[in-house]
Parts: C-alpha cells; structure tokens; sequence
C-alpha cells in the first residue's frame, strides 16, 4: 500500500521549521515526530522502493520464535532456523533445543524437535538435499571465579589386547590419596595392540586409550590436583583393574571453555525431521563443513570434549555410506571460511569467527586436501582483523574470485575495519588486492549473493557484539562489475553476533539473529537475543514485472541442457543456478552462482550445465532467469546430479 501522510503530518511537516524557530517546549518533540514521519513517507515512495529497496518485519507468532544461531534455505523453499539451547544456558540445563521452519511462500510456521543442543555446529546441505548438521553444545563455558568444581581431561587407559569397554557418564576415578572425580561423558576405549617379533616370538602390548573430561566429586579447591598422577577405576577388580586406569596431569579450577558434541543428524526437508547418523570420531563445537567435488563433506576445527581446540584431526563423511574417516591433517581457528575451487581444492579466505591463537592458522591460502598441501596468499591489508569478517565467492563462480569484507581483532579486541580485498583464484600467483572500503569498519556483516551478479551486504557492529551500541543500521550493494558499493535501505534492525542471511526463492532476503552483549551505550545492561526477523526486497522487484519462469525438467546431468517456458523471452539475459544458502556466524561456504549458457527462443529459455562438479557439486539449485533491466524471475528448484 502506498503511504500518504495524513493531514496532521502534512501539517506537522509545513510547520516544524516555525516552530524550531519559535523554540517553543515542545519543539524537539514535534520536530522529531515530523522527522519520522517524513522519514516513513519517504521511504515507502515508488521512487525510493525502486532505488534502494524496502524492509518490513515477518510477522512470526510468538510461540514459533527462536534465538536463531543457525539459517539454511531448504530445497522446498523453507527456511530451517536451528537455536539448540540459543546461547541460553538456562536452555540447555532444562534440556530445551529448539527448531523452527518456516514457509515463506505460506506464511506458515512449525516447531521441529530437536533432539540434541546443535547450538554451535557446523552444517552444509548434502548432494540429495538433506542437511548434514555436526556437533553442537556438550557443555557451556565457566569462567574463572565461578567454577565450583576442579576438572579437566582424563585419559582412560587399555592394556587388554582382546577386549575394548565403554565407560558410562559417571565413572569415578580415584586418585593415590583417595580424591575422586567423574566422567561427565560416556567413554569408549578401544582395545589395547599387539604385535609378536618374528624373529624372537616375543609378545608386545601397546596400550590404547581414550579422553574423556572429569570433575571432582566434591566443590572447591579440595579438589585440586596439580600433579601427574594415575587413577584407578572404582569397582574395577583383578585384571580389569590392572587393564584399565586413568592418566591425569592437572585438574584444576582454571576457566572452563565450550564443550563440542560427536553426534551428527541430518534433517531431512521432505520428513521435516532429524535423523541420528554415525558420529563423528572427534567431537566439534565451532566447525566448518564444506562440500568436496565428488559429494562427500570435509569437517575441519572446533573445540573438542574438553574445551580445547582441535589441532588439526578432520575428518570427511561420506553420505553413501553415512560413515566418517580421517581427513587430512591441517589446523583452522573455529569456524574458517573454506571455498571449493575448480579443480577441487579449497580456498581459506581467512575469515573464521573466534578460537584459536592469534598467531597460528589465520594466514589465507590455498589447500589441496589431496596432497595436504597448503600455500599461503599475500596482499591483504589489516589482516591482523579477520575474526568475524565476511567472506563470499562472487558471482558468476566461474570467475573465481573472493572478496573478505570487515572483521576485527582477535577475541574481545576493540579493533575493526572497514577493509574489503579480493583475490582472482585463477592468477598465476594469486594475491589480494583491495577494493572499494565498507562506509564504516564493521565486524558480523552478512552478504549474500543475489540473481543479478551483485552482493546483498547488511548489518554488523563496529564494536565486539555491539558494544557501546555500534550496531550499524546500514546496508549496501557490492557491484563486481563495477567494483563499487552503492547504498540500500536501511534496515530497521541491529545485528551482530549471532546472526544469518539467506536469499529467498522469490528474490527477496531474510535476515536472522543478532546477540549484543549489552543493550546501553555505557555497557551497564545485559543484552538480549534478537528473535525478530526482517525481510529485504530489493530494488529490482519495484522497477519492472518478473519474467514467469514455466515448469520443466526438476533433473539436471552437468554438460546437459534444458528448455523452459519463459514469458519475454527476447529480453532474458542471464540464468544463474545459486545453491542455497546455509548460514552461522555469517559463515556460509555453501553459497555460490553459476552461471548458465542461455539461448533464447520464442516463449521459452534453453540454459546448459557447465559439466565441471568442482563448479557446479551435486545439489539442489535454485534456477533465475534475469531480465535486462536486472530483475530475475522467481526460482525454479533443479537437482543436479
């Protein structure tokens, strides 16, 4: 509906001037109130709509709402938001993981049960596509000064070649002078290894063993143990007692870092529900998956069992098989941007958001995970500010080329930046190069690809999660053409940490989340979790009317091509397939546009597959065709397989 002031505003606008110059007691007030006004009459013009797009809230009944930590675009067009305990800790110690999907093409909503705190996994959207969700929340941190009971990692010891044993939550180990703690996890420990000398015919046994994080039994500094020591299994007897035992150095009352989880699910989009897969060998909170070319998935980095950070055992799940192996070694802070390349290595732009040291693992390079080879890329500036920056590939994908937009410092680093850089993939000796800076130095920005080859970016704080209220309301498109940015409409919502976008299949793009520290200037009032969610239409839907995109074939084999009735046909320029989105943390690798040969016909379209999988993985895709006035069509939903 097109907005007209009512005559009160109209008044209020004629008058404001007069009655600043009066300045009467009531000036501020009016004058604030005509500003507002004129501000909602301005942005709801056509013209305006037309130039800088619009944004309006989702109206999302109460009881659906979550403190969304994770998004993904399903290939039914649904939304899946996936909180877990959402950062709550009063959440996870009730047991109380949430999942919201919502239908954007219905308007609708449903609560989905979740049954583990995937708060903090990783995910990505497998070939046939379902869902790959891996670790999750196995315990929330514990600063210093608020822990009650020692703890620490116990290394759970086999000497028995013959038989492996799992230890339940609970098991209590005992120390020489008698202080006990208990396992907070189940514990497996594989069988000890045996080896005979051919040449003596002497018997070896290598112990195995197995980590698992222990507290004392009883609070306070009782329970310090600040000496190596071995512990014995309570109700262990005779060789059981001898075969198994523990090993600890210190067990202490130090600060307790996040712990990750095993467990992996997948969801499936057409049941809406989750299913239990084989679990992971390590467990993982903060970690990045990433497609591979040949469909499988490489999971890298997180915090482990005990609070500390993977050094660099990935692993890669198949989903054929639905079984996970060791990948190749390499260590990443927590949640590192990992993009596929042709040819099938990964390009790690530097961005990740959050754990590790800040002088290892933040160098951007290219991986090839076949040979576990690693070289590093040079040329960016600031890069002591990767934590919490953007990274997209841009489109078409077949230029690769990767843009890292803002960060900041390492942790609670005041420092930010409103650098961006691209790097050209195909170069002889790929290097960074800057490019157009952001309008303020800004950490947690979203950007999302759009059908018209342009980037959607928005939102972000200058400030670590919004400190000293430096949400940036502010939005803006990346133009690769032109190398330029150009500005959006504002959006009415802060957002920082915690927070996700997606593209939409009608060309729209939602945005999720947002997780300030606090909620004042001066830093006095704990914040709270942004549920809201606001809509983003972009200019390109206010300026000319969407071409119709008819039904065809829903298969695609890469190399092959297929036609579809389109209306105004003569005046389509581009198809693009752009893979869904699935986002954390404003980490989302999943994301990419590619771009289609298109012949036009008389009422229809005929677009052909590159045949490269590392360009194009096996997946669903949404399919736009664009106009030359830069509108594209809504979606049409391809498989590629």
């Amino acid at each position: 509906m097109k907005y007209r002031p009512s005559p009160k505003v109209r008044k209020a606008l004629v008058g404001s001037a007069a009655v600043a110059v009066l300045g009467g007691m009531n000036a501020p007030a009016a004058i604030g109130f005509a500003q507002r006004e004129y501000h909602q009459y301005e942005i709801n013009r056509p013209e305006y709509k037309a130039r800088y797009g619009h944004w309006d809230l989702l109206a999302m009944p109460t009881k659906y709402r979550v403190n969304s930590i994770h998004a993904t675009l399903l290939p039914t067009g649904k939304v899946l938001l996936i909180a877990g305990s959402g950062n709550s800790i009063k959440h996870f110690n009730g047991g109380r993981f949430d999942s919201t999907l919502w239908d954007p093409a219905t308007k609708t909503f449903k609560k989905i049960p979740t049954p583990k705190d995937l708060f903090c996994g990783g995910h990505t959207q497998l070939p046939d596509g379902r869902l790959l969700i891996a670790g999750g929340t196995a315990r929330y941190e514990v600063l210093q000064g608020d822990v009650k009971r020692a703890g620490g990692a116990m290394l759970v010891k086999n000497e028995d070649p013959d038989h492996s044993r799992t230890f339940p939550k609970g098991t209590l180990f005992r120390s020489p002078t008698g202080k006990e703690y208990a396992s907070q996890l189940p514990v497996s420990v594989p069988r000890a290894t045996k080896t005979v000398d051919s040449a003596t015919g002497r018997v070896a046994v290598t112990a195995n063993q197995a980590r698992v994080y222990v507290e004392a039994t009883q609070d306070g500094p009782a329970g310090i143990t600040n000496t190596s020591e071995q512990y014995a299994i309570v109700g262990l007897r005779g060789r059981d007692a001898d075969n198994f035992y523990g090993m600890a150095n210190k067990l202490g009352m130090d600060k307790k870092d996040f712990q990750g989880i095993r467990e992996a699910y997948e969801f499936d989009p057409f049941t809406e529900k989750y299913v239990l897969v084989r679990s992971m060998s390590e467990a993982r909170w903060y970690p990045t998956l990433v497609g591979l070319a040949d469909g499988k998935v490489l999971t890298v980095s997180g915090l482990d069992d005990i609070g500390q950070i993977i050094p660099g055992k990935n692993e890669i799940f198949d989903p054929e098989t639905g079984t996970w192996s060791p990948g190749p070694l390499r260590y990443f802070p927590t949640y590192p941007s990992l993009f596929l390349m042709r040819g099938g290595k990964l390009f790690y732009s530097g961005s990740n958001a959050g754990y590790g040291p800040a002088n290892q693992g933040r160098v951007p390079g290219i991986w090839d995970p076949k040979s576990n080879t690693f070289t590093p890329v040079t040329g960016l500036k600031d890069a002591d500010t990767l934590e919490t920056s953007s990274s997209v590939l841009l489109p078409p994908a077949q230029r690769q080329k990767v843009m890292v937009l803002g960060g900041g410092g390492v942790g609670e680093s005041p420092k930010s930046t409103a650098r961006t850089a691209i790097i050209d993939l195909t170069a002889p000796h790929p290097s960074y190069v800057s490019g157009p800076k952001l309008p303020a130095p800004t950490r947690y920005l979203n950007s999302v690809i759009l059908p018209d080859d342009t980037v959607f970016t928005t939102g972000g704080s200058t400030g670590y999660r919004g400190r000293s209220a430096s949400n940036l309301l502010q939005a803006q498109f990346y133009d690769p053409a032109n190398n330029a940015f150009t500005p959006a409409a504002a959006p009415t919502v802060g957002r920082n940490y915690h927070t996700e976008a997606l593209l939409l299949p009608d060309g729209r793009v939602a945005v999720f989340g947002s997780d300030s520290l606090f909620a004042d200037k001066a830093n006095t009032i704990p914040g709270t979790f942004e549920q809201r969610v606001e809509i983003y239409t972009p200019p390109y839907l206010y300026r000319t009317r969407q071409a119709q995109l008819g039904s065809g074939p829903t298969e695609l084999v890469r190399g092959v091509s297929a036609s579809f009735p389109v209306t105004d046909a003569a005046h389509i320029t581009t198809a693009r397939l752009i893979r869904p989105g699935s986002s954390t943390h404003v980490t989302d690798v999943d994301q990419r546009s590619v771009a289609l040969d298109v012949q036009r016909g008389k009422n229809a379209v005929t677009v052909t597959v590159p045949r490269d999988s590392s360009l194009v993985p096996s997946g669903w895709y949404m399919l736009f065709v664009t106009d030359n006035h830069h509108t594209p069509s809504r979606a049409r939903w391809i498989h590629i397989s």
